[in-house]
């Protein structure tokens, strides 16, 4: 019996504290029914009842909340007109495709020709390099 009422007390004390979070957490807004100030006074003088109280008719319900941290209109609302990501039109869907695919080989082209202009000089330093040293030899010989 006493193991059936330590359970029973734990989970009274996560849910109080779980609603009591939740509460406090919400907007002014948020929760139906009743102002938060009036949830807050029963979850928090009514632990178990309160808390049943809160999750059954104080919660809103629908789409989860936002984080605080995320922006209720976005920095950018160009962005979230409708049609933006699809294409209107097969056409310029493909012209789209086309351009993008010229640009990507326009500066693969440019990488290629850095990269090879880099080898290049590596090249003629290390030519260079070697020229010297046989010069060098071929004088110390003599």
């Amino acid at each position: 019996m006493i193991r059936f009422e330590l359970a029973f007390g734990l989970v009274t004390l996560a849910l109080w504290i779980y609603c009591l979070v939740d509460v406090i957490s919400r907007g002014d807004g948020e929760l139906r029914n009743l102002p938060k100030l009036w949830w807050l006074l029963i979850v928090l003088f009514f632990p178990f009842a309160g808390s049943i109280a809160h999750l059954v008719a104080g919660r809103p319900q629908g789409a989860p909340r936002r984080s605080p941290h995320e922006r209720a209109v976005p920095e950018y609302p160009e962005y979230d007109r409708p049609g933006r990501a699809a294409a209107t039109a097969a056409e310029s869907d493909e012209e789209f495709l086309r351009k993008v695919r010229e640009r990507a080989e326009q500066q693969r082209r440019v990488h290629r020709e850095a990269r090879l202009a880099a080898e290049r000089e590596e090249y003629l330093r290390q030519q260079r390099k070697l020229e010297n040293r046989n010069r060098d030899s071929e004088s110390a010989e003599d």
